[in-house]
């Protein structure tokens, strides 16, 4: 799951100097594969508001928003941070940090991504239209909370979770209660993950005075803290799919959830904090579709 970060130093000093070359830095840089790691809970919300028959229509635009977005995240992400990562090991020779990429690249990125968003929401409804600011600013400004407080861990959630919440609002053109239980769940589960993730900067966030649950905690106390946040997820989920009408299927994801926390509570005793935490996206990423097949299965059986 790092490997992109591990260059070796002689290739770390050069710039790229074609435009093949920045393209290909660019994709590694912003990880555009993990875009598909959010596409299944974004589905989720345009099934549910669709009742199991969101138009293809709105899937594509849908799906536009989410490139969009996810594309103006990373490279928010990446521009914001790009001080912090040349003095962290594992991102120091990211492309951007590492001066291989140009910093116009992602600008132009942020440029792009964010007029893929505008013509989405445009093209889906009137309400996602008016919500679009305050996405926006969402995608934009979290990597700054790392600054100030563990609760990045939270605003990362709550800007993945606008993915199932836009996407429920696009065809729904209404704000209900499943939309906002759905909300909070991939919130607390996003969050969930991305506390051992941050196990891998754990010293070196002390030591730069970076604010993570880990840097403040410590291993133990965050290892605990990702099992009681995919609980929480867990029963969001059955509360979504008691609200949402959703169908005795749905209840696959919840168990699905039970399945996660066990395996993630063997996995979390490792010592090899690497290896947990690639096992630990690989299993987030699956649970993630086998919550999309719940919610097609609840409305179509």
């Amino acid at each position: 799951m790092q490997g992109s970060d591990n260059i070796p130093p002689l290739m770390a000093s050069r710039t790229a100097t074609t435009l093949g070359e920045q393209t290909k830095l660019f994709l590694q840089d912003i990880r555009i594969s993990h875009t598909l790691f959010a596409l299944p809970f974004a589905y989720v919300g345009a099934v549910i508001a669709g009742r199991g028959h969101p138009t293809l229509l709105q899937i594509l635009w849908i799906t536009v928003a989410m490139f969009g977005a996810r594309t103006v995240a990373m490279a928010a992400n990446r521009i914001i941070d790009r001080d912090i990562d040349r003095i962290t090991p594992r991102t120091k020779n990211r492309p951007l940090a590492s001066g291989r990429l140009r910093p116009a690249v992602m600008w132009g990125a942020i440029a792009g991504g964010l007029a893929l968003l505008i013509v989405a929401a445009w093209q889906l409804n009137p309400l996602c239209v008016k919500l679009l600011p305050v996405a926006a600013v969402g995608v934009l400004t979290y990597p700054l909370f790392k600054r100030f407080t563990w609760g990045a861990h939270l605003m990362l959630g709550a800007v993945d979770a606008l993915a199932p919440l836009g996407a429920y609002v696009g065809v729904a053109a209404a704000v209900a209660p499943p939309a906002g239980l759905l909300f909070l769940a991939v919130l607390l589960w996003v969050a969930g993950f991305d506390l051992p993730y941050s196990l891998m900067d754990i010293e070196a966030d002390r030591r730069n005075r970076i604010h993570s649950f880990p840097a403040a905690f410590g291993e133990h106390a965050t290892r605990t803290a990702t099992l009681l946040l995919h609980g929480a997820t867990t029963a969001l989920l059955a509360l979504v799919g008691l609200t949402a009408g959703s169908g005795p299927w749905w209840y696959l994801s919840v168990a699905a959830g039970a399945v996660l926390i066990a395996y993630e509570a063997r996995e979390l005793r490792s010592s090899n904090v690497l290896l947990m935490n690639d096992r630990i996206f690989k299993a987030n990423m699956l649970f993630s579709l086998v919550v999309l097949a719940a919610s097609l299965a609840g409305y179509i059986a």
